[in-house]
Parts: structure tokens; sequence; C-alpha cells
């Protein structure tokens, strides 16, 4: 399987105070990336995953009780939301294979879980838009890392080790596939939540939705009554 083409030209220029205060705060914390890890785009990449699978599944919680409230259609958000959550988990299962993470860098993990989460919950609550804006930007960012990583291993500065096994499993890879086939697939599934996310803010504030990138094909994890049946 090879990953679909990334376009890496896309950037949603803000446009009124939301889109400037969702893109300033992303690169507030993109420069907190790049200071704390440098180039170490693995330990980068556990860290942060654990923080980009948090908008998907608040997200998905508070469409799904405004649904409820309200009675009505939730025009496929609710899934999409949490697929994009369980797609983010999965990235950062793999990325653990990878780098192993340092003590401090779990409890920056736990720490900065729960910071973001209530902070992202109370602005999805405030304003859908910026949040989802929020998460387009950091999308958009994420497609820039990982591009950045890929060069790090074509140049040779990063070893291209074997892709651990749950990433051959979940994308469906050859098996001699390696650590560079694993971040283009990744830079793939982020490019599309990019679109994803971009597409739900335009349509929040009246915009037209732009054309979505594919996402790479993946197996769908089963829940645990299906596994028992």
């Amino acid at each position: 399987m090879s990953a679909p083409l990334v376009d890496l030209s896309i950037h949603h220029q803000p446009k009124g105070l939301s889109d400037r205060v969702a893109f300033g705060f992303t690169k507030l914390l993109r420069w907190c990336a790049d200071t704390f890890f440098a180039k170490r785009y693995g330990h980068r990449a556990v860290v942060l995953e654990t923080v980009a699978a948090v908008p998907g599944m608040v997200g998905a919680t508070i469409n799904h009780l405004s649904c409820l409230r309200r009675m009505c259609d939730d025009k496929g958000w609710i899934k999409t939301l949490m697929d994009e959550a369980e797609n983010e988990r999965m990235h950062l299962m793999t990325f653990i294979e990878v780098a192993k993470p340092t003590l401090f860098e779990r409890f920056v993990i736990v720490s900065v879980q729960w910071v973001f989460y209530l902070f992202f919950f109370a602005l999805y609550l405030v304003s859908s838009k910026t949040a989802h804006r929020v998460v387009g930007y950091f999308e958009e960012e994420a497609v820039i890392s990982y591009t950045h990583y890929l060069a790090e291993i074509d140049e040779g500065r990063s070893p291209n080790v074997p892709a651990p096994a749950i990433a051959k499993a979940y994308w469906g890879l050859l098996e001699d596939a390696t650590l560079r086939d694993v971040v283009l697939v990744v830079r793939a599934d982020e490019a599309h939540h990019r679109d994803v996310n971009h597409g739900y803010a335009n349509e929040l504030g009246g915009l037209p939705v732009p054309a979505v990138a594919p996402c790479p094909p993946h197996i769908a994890l089963e829940p645990t009554w299906k596994t028992a049946a």
C-alpha cells in the first residue's frame, strides 16, 4: 500500500479574529515543541500525538450531547471525529515502538493532556468554529513536522528502522516496510484531518468547504463485543 500524495502547499489564510487567535495559538505551541524537542522527531511524535488525539474525542462528545438535546441528526460529524481520535491514537501506539518515551516525557504527556483537554473542551463550548480551526492549523504543522522527519530519514540523520508490527497491521503495509513508509502514511492521515477540520470550521462560518485529501486505507478497529462473538 502506497501513501496518497500530500499537497504541502495547502494553508488556510487567517480571516477574522477567530482565525487569527487559532493561528497564533498554534504557532505558540509550535515554538514550544521546536524548543523542547529540536530534531528528535520520534519523541516529538509520541508526545504530540497524545495531544492530537484529544480534539476529535472532545468534538465527538460535545456534538453527541448537543444532538441528544436538540433531537437532531449529526450529519456524520460524530463518527468522523471519533475516527480521527482513534487514528491519532494509533499514531501514538506506532511511535511508542519507534521512540520509547522517557520518564520525564511521560510526565509531560500526563500534564499536557489534562491541561489541553480542559482548555479545548472549554474552547469548543465557546466557539466550535475556532476549535476546529485550531485543529486545522495543528494538522498543517503536523504535515510540516512529518515532512521534516522524512528529510531526516532520507538524509541519514534518523535511522530508517523496520516498521513496527502494529503499523504494518493497521495500514496494511508490506512485510518489509520501514519507518519511512510509516511516516508517509501518518503524514497523509494528518493532511486528511487538516482538510476535514478546516472544512468544518468553514461550514460553521458559512464559507465554502474545501476538498478533502484522501485518507490512507487502514483496518477498522472492532469493538470488543464483535471480538467476543
